[in-house]
């Protein structure tokens, strides 16, 4: 079924472009994208429309199609050059990229490698100085009564969300600029009136920080013969002091049949699993499984476009890019299972998902899934839970790929994505481990971290932060202790904070060991203002769902499925070949699904999945790294 999908996809790109007059132009040495399209009186905009691939650079003897219809239109005066504005430098940290670079500083990745000419011989290294230079807008000569400002789309812009930041309406954005009626392009640079002045600071997606933690949903667990206060903290991943305010019985002593308050999101802790299992080594093909793959590939609502739409669509949906990224990955791991001989049939299904909506229960409805061993998919959480719950009765494991929500449990529910609570007890099971004295630094507006802290971490010692960013060094300084290392959490983007907690931690390192820990990502520690020698000194560490992998079996992966889809693989394509060759090599072990993930943990590319039965039903997954910045500026795995 798929592949006739696919094919569509790439007649309606061929029929798009085919009927499009155009001229050939090969790279020479030197050559960029604003450079050429000046030459042929096009917008470099109109070169990224034809080639796609060309938005992350280009290279000499490349050959691009430029807009030949576009080029004919030379009547109208030249509009004067923008000239540069302001100049500043930008240090490269890991895992930065010029995508993120560009967006950070709202300039085109073509201007930056125009102004860094290394990054085309050398690539992006950490540590590197990059030039950026920011252009003012030359006046425009065909409204000389109005004032204009430019903007870059990024990803997650939408229509609203940049009217809204700009202070005027959809439909003043889409008469200053045509060309977005259709589709709002990532990278196509908007005209906006700019008659007063706007807020242009980047818009964050998603909800934002409630001033006040939510409340924390609670289960009742009953305590078995033969439990101690000891290996119920280890069951529950909860440090005494937590499980005990929970519990103020537990001061009396533990007793079998106790009824415990736990919170509803944790999981088991196994004890049977001993390190990594390489489960290739163990494959039984006696008996034929079947895979199923929800993927939201909107194929109808595709069908139904114009062909112009649909060309610009598949090269501007980023819905859609994700769902192909991590298809590519998925088939690259079906080949993995036919070259190991794994007796797996696999089907895949058109899920055609919105936020609250999705054909996949139709689909179950009108197919016969009483064979069916595993089913990976939908991708948004509310759909992944009906397919679970029409499936549930049959016990068949239902597979959510990519959401961290915690949502409704269903027995043959498998969240493959750590969530964010486990990736924080994750951080503190490591310090604990490690004997270690963990101090934390907590802005007043991270109500939600600090109430966490409060409730199940309680051996923390915490550093209050005055509204205004100040608190004194000493107050860091009374907590440390000698012969043990002192974990210092920071939980702040204010900047001083920044400078203040890690000023004092380079110096206490004479005298004490110390090392920088965040619980989750801190855009303050990407801006150049903060070196990244700091943290490397620091070992900043941090917990993550996944990690880079440079073994030779990793580039590997990456040169075949370069070699197959013309392009390195990104998080997403990775993400896909992890998930459904884990699944794959799972249901090959002689026994089900859920006994293979009970027995043993795995890890694949860039993930691990060590599955753990939640107390509200269903399955976690507790793969979690530790990561930290070495000295050498490379990401480490903690031991």
């Amino acid at each position: 079924m798929f592949k006739r999908v696919i094919y569509i996809f790439v007649f309606l790109i061929s029929a798009s472009n085919f009927g499009q007059n155009y001229t050939k132009h090969t790279v020479a040495k030197g050559e960029t994208i604003p450079s050429i399209a000046q030459k042929y009186k096009v917008t470099p905009y109109d070169i990224y429309k034809l080639n796609p691939d060309s938005q992350n650079g280009i290279q000499p003897n490349t050959v691009l199609l430029i807009p030949s219809s576009v080029a004919k239109v030379v009547s109208k005066p030249v509009a004067p050059k923008a000239k540069e504005s302001n100049t500043k430098t930008h240090q490269v940290v890991v895992k930065e990229t010029l995508y993120s670079i560009a967006n950070k500083y709202n300039v085109a990745i073509s201007d930056l490698q125009e102004a860094n000419p290394f990054l085309k011989t050398d690539g992006l290294k950490p540590g590197q100085i990059l030039k950026i230079i920011k252009y003012e807008e030359p006046p425009k000569m065909t409204v000389a009564t109005k004032m204009y400002t430019s903007y870059v789309v990024v990803a997650g812009d939408t229509k609203y969300s940049v009217a809204k930041k700009f202070g005027t309406t959809v439909e003043q954005l889409e008469k200053q600029n045509p060309e977005i009626k259709e589709s709002l392009p990532l990278g196509f640079k908007l005209k906006i009136n700019a008659a007063k002045t706007y807020d242009t600071t980047p818009i964050t997606i998603g909800e934002p920080e409630k001033p006040h933690a939510k409340a924390i949903d609670l289960l009742e667990y009953t305590v078995k013969s033969g439990e101690t206060l000891y290996s119920l903290t280890h069951l529950f991943n909860l440090s005494e002091a937590a499980l005990t305010s929970l519990n103020p019985d537990l001061k009396e002593g533990v007793k079998e049949g106790m009824v415990l308050k736990v919170p509803a999101n944790l999981s088991f802790t196994k004890e049977t699993k001993n390190g990594l299992k390489d489960l290739s080594k163990s494959i039984s093909n006696q008996q034929k499984k079947q895979l199923v793959l929800f993927l939201p590939f909107n194929a109808s609502k595709i069908q139904n476009d114009s062909l112009t739409s649909v060309s610009e669509r598949l090269k501007k949906d980023k819905f859609l890019n994700m769902t192909l990224d991590f298809y590519s990955g998925a088939l690259m791991a079906i080949d993995s299972a036919k070259v190991l001989g794994m007796n797996i049939n696999v089907k895949i299904f058109d899920s055609e998902e919105t936020k609250n909506t999705t054909s996949a229960l139709s689909i179950i409805s009108g197919n016969d899934f009483a064979n069916t061993d595993a089913v990976i998919g939908p991708f948004y959480q509310v759909n992944v839970e009906k397919v679970a719950g029409a499936l549930e009765n049959q016990n068949i494991p239902v597979i959510s790929p990519l959401s961290k929500d915690d949502g409704k449990s269903y027995k043959n529910l498998y969240q493959s994505m750590p969530q964010n609570d486990a990736i924080k007890n994750a951080m503190f099971d490591y310090m604990h481990v490690k004997n270690g004295n963990i101090i934390a630094v907590v802005d007043p507006k991270k109500m939600a971290i600090k109430q966490y802290l409060q409730d199940f971490q309680k051996d923390v010692k915490l550093v209050g932060v005055s509204d205004k960013g100040g608190f004194v060094a000493d107050s860091i300084k009374k907590f440390f202790v000698k012969n043990r290392m002192n974990y210092v959490i920071l939980v702040s983007e204010k900047t001083g904070v920044i400078f203040t907690v890690t000023n004092t931690m380079q110096t206490a390192m004479k005298d004490y060991q110390v090392q920088l820990v965040i619980l989750e990502p801190n855009e303050t520690l990407d801006f150049e203002e903060i070196a990244l020698s700091r943290l490397t000194k620091l070992k900043m560490a941090y917990p993550s769902a996944s990690k880079e992998n440079e073994t030779e079996e990793a580039q590997q992966f990456a040169i075949a499925y370069k070699k197959k889809n013309r392009i390195f693989p990104n998080q997403y394509a990775i993400r896909g070949f992890d998930l459904t060759f884990d699944t794959m090599l799972r249901l090959s072990q002689g026994q089900t699904f859920e006994d293979s993930i009970n027995a043993n943990a795995s890890e694949q590319i860039e993930s691990k999945f060590d599955y753990a039965k939640k107390l509200s039903g269903g399955y976690a997954n507790n793969g979690i790294y530790i990561l930290y910045y070495d000295e050498d500026l490379t990401i480490k795995q903690a031991q």
